[in-house]
C-alpha cells in the first residue's frame, strides 16, 4: 500500500521535533549528565500531591465541566488578576486545558483560516511553525538576535505585517533562549495589533520565573490589548508539574467559546486529579515555587560564568531556565557541537537548529539540573571544547 497517498499532505510534511529526535541518542544511557530537558529536577511540591492523593481517597475520579472546574476557574481568575493585572471572568472567559500545548494549539484551530498568516519569533519552543501549519495557517518567522539578547524588535514585527496576517504568537521568557521583552518593545507591538486589527497569542509559561529583580509584564495589561488577546499560561514550569498536564487560557468569551468547541470534542476536559492539584497549586502561590526561582538564578550564574570562560560567548538570560551560548568559534554546526558532546564526555544539549534556523551555531542547555551535576558538565565541556580548538589548529 502507498502509505505516503494516504496520509494527510498537512501532517506528511511537518519535520519531526529536533529535540526529540536528538534525545533518541540519549535514552537508555544512564552515564549521560542531560542538560538538554525542558523541566525542573525536582518534584511536585509535597503539598499539591498531597491534595491530588486526598481526591483520590475520596474518589474524585469522574469527569469535569468541559470548562474545567469552577473552583480552579475561579482560583485562575484571582491568579491571573494578580499576575498580569487583568480580570477575566472564570464562567465565560477561562479554558482549563491538557497543558498549554494544548491551549496553543485550540487557540490557532479556533481563529485560523487557511491561509491566514500568524507571525512568531525564533528561536522559539518547536511547537509553533508547526502547530500554525496544522491549524491550515501560514507561519511567518521574525528572527530574534543575541546583540537584543533575543527580545522580539517591534520593528522587525511591523515589516512582517501584510494584509493576510491575522495573529502575532509570543512567548516571553522564551524557550531555548531565557529573552525576556523590554516592556518599551511589548507597548510599540501592542500598538501594532491595535493598528492592524491583529490578534495575538501571548504564552506566559515561564513569567514566574525571572532573575535579578526583573519583573513581568504581559502585553495584554496594555490599553486595548485584553479584548484581542488569548493569554495562555500553565502549571507545569514554576510549579514543577510538567507531568500533570495542566493548563488554561484566557480569551473573550467568543474566543473562549470557540476554544471551547474543540476541546470539548477532542479532549473533553481536563483529568480531574491535575485540576485538583493545580487547585493547590494555586492556592500555595509564590511560596510553592520561589525557593526553586532562587535555585535556579543562582544556577544560571554558575552555568553563565562557566560558558563565558570557556570561550563560548552566553549573554545572561533574564528569565526560564535555559542558556543558549554561542558555539561558533569551536567552528562546528550546532549539531556536531551536541552529538560531539554527548559521544565525547557523556553531556548532552540541544543543538540550536531544533528551535529554528536562527537558533543555528548555538546550543541550548537547561540549568534545572542539580549544581553538582552542571560543574561536572561544564568541565567535561571545557574539555571538549579545548579538544576541538586543539584539532582544528592542528589541522589547519
Amino acid at each position: 500500500m502507498d502509505y505516503e497517498s494516504k496520509i494527510s499532505k498537512q501532517i506528511r510534511d511537518l519535520p519531526r521535533s529536533g529535540i526529540r529526535d536528538f534525545f533518541e541518542l540519549v535514552i537508555g544511557r544512564p552515564d549521560v549528565i542531560s542538560l538538554g530537558v525542558g523541566e525542573p529536577d525536582k518534584p511536585t511540591p509535597w503539598a499539591i500531591r498531597e491534595a491530588a492523593i486526598r481526591s483520590l481517597e475520596k474518589g474524585q475520579t469522574s469527569y469535569t465541566s468541559n470548562l474545567g472546574l469552577e473552583s480552579l476557574r475561579i482560583a485562575i481568575s484571582d491568579y491571573v488578576e494578580n499576575q498580569f493585572k487583568t480580570k477575566y471572568d472564570p464562567k465565560t472567559e477561562i479554558l482549563v486545558t491538557v497543558g498549554v500545548s494544548e491551549a496553543l494549539d485550540l487557540a490557532f484551530r479556533a481563529c485560523l483560516n487557511p491561509g491566514d498568516e500568524v507571525i512568531y519569533h525564533e528561536p522559539c519552543y518547536v511547537s509553533y511553525g508547526p502547530s500554525i501549519s496544522m491549524a491550515y495557517g501560514v507561519p511567518v518567522m521574525v528572527e530574534t538576535r543575541e546583540e537584543n539578547e533575543f527580545a522580539l524588535m517591534a520593528a522587525d514585527v511591523e515589516k512582517a505585517i501584510t494584509p493576510r496576517t491575522k495573529v502575532i504568537a509570543l512567548n516571553f521568557p522564551t524557550n531555548p533562549t531565557g529573552g525576556i521583552m523590554p516592556p518599551e518593545e511589548l507597548e510599540k507591538i501592542a500598538a501594532l495589533a491595535i493598528k492592524h486589527d491583529l490578534l495575538v497569542f501571548t504564552d506566559e509559561i515561564y513569567c514566574e520565573l525571572l532573575y535579578d529583580g526583573r519583573q513581568h509584564k504581559s502585553i495584554v495589561e496594555f490599553p486595548g490589548m485584553k479584548e484581542r488577546t488569548i493569554l495562555l499560561h500553565g502549571f507545569s514550569k514554576a510549579f514543577a508539574m510538567t507531568g500533570w498536564r495542566l493548563g488554561y487560557a484566557c480569551a473573550p468569551s467568543p474566543l473562549r467559546e470557540a476554544m471551547m468547541k474543540i476541546h470539548q470534542y477532542c479532549m473533553l476536559c481536563a483529568p480531574i486529579l491535575s485540576q485538583v492539584a493545580g487547585l493547590e497549586a494555586l492556592r500555595l502561590g509564590k511560596s510553592a515555587f520561589e525557593d526553586m526561582r532562587v535555585s535556579y538564578e543562582e544556577r544560571r550564574n554558575l552555568i553563565v560564568e562557566r560558558l563565558n570562560g570557556m570561550g563560548l560567548h552566553c549573554f545572561n538570560p533574564g528569565g526560564a531556565f535555559y542558556v543558549f551560548p554561542d558555539i561558533r568559534s569551536t567552528g562546528l554546526t550546532s549539531k556536531e557541537f551536541a552529538i560531539g558532546l554527548l559521544e565525547s564526555k557523556g553531556v548532552a544539549v540541544v543543538p540550536g537548529g531544533a528551535f529554528g534556523s536562527p537558533g543555528e551555531g548555538f546550543v541550548r542547555c537547561c540549568y534545572a539540573t542539580a549544581p553538582d551535576l552542571i560543574v561536572k558538565a561544564m568541565d567535561l565541556m571545557e574539555e571538549f571544547v579545548t579538544e576541538v580548538r586543539a584539532g582544528k589548529r592542528a589541522a589547519a
